[in-house]
């Protein structure tokens, strides 16, 4: 082999290296593609109270405390499986109940403990909340989050 490449070698090298990483990404993205079709939520159906409890979610930049799927601050506990630890992920109704109580009951006052403001949310506003966090416990997490208590 030479030890000087040519202008046609360079050309080659730079094509075939191009046309490698194009046809990697290209089945990349369409495995992507499948996985979101086939696998992830994109099928979960999102209703409109699913819709307005994530407008909660960020008018109340919750995520500034809590994390969701491993996004957000450390501060307050993961709510991926929120409704799972409650034992209320196939109770709509109930999960309502103990998310409406938990939310009025907001701040303990109990010293010494992180405190949770209150947010004054109408039960509407409350059962979208419930609603958007029954539906993110559906999500398929990959095993997120590594532990029950989040």
């Amino acid at each position: 082999m030479r030890e000087v490449m040519t202008k046609t070698m360079a050309r080659n090298v730079f094509y075939g290296g191009s046309l490698f990483f194009i046809v990697v990404f290209l089945i990349l993205s369409a495995h992507s593609v499948r996985y979101v079709v086939t696998e992830s939520t994109a099928h979960a159906e999102l209703t409109d109270s699913v819709a307005r409890g994530k407008h909660v979610w960020e008018k109340h930049a919750c995520i500034n405390c809590h994390t969701l799927m491993g996004e957000g601050a450390y501060f307050a506990p993961e709510l991926q499986n929120v409704m799972a630890r409650w034992g209320v992920d196939d109770d709509p109704e109930t999960a309502f109940e103990i998310m409406k109580a938990w939310m009025e009951s907001q701040p303990t006052g109990i010293e010494g403990r992180r405190q949770m403001p209150q947010f004054h949310l109408s039960d509407d506003e409350i059962r979208d909340l419930t609603d958007f966090f029954i539906w993110v416990n559906g999500i398929d997490a990959q095993g997120w989050p590594p532990n029950e208590a989040g």
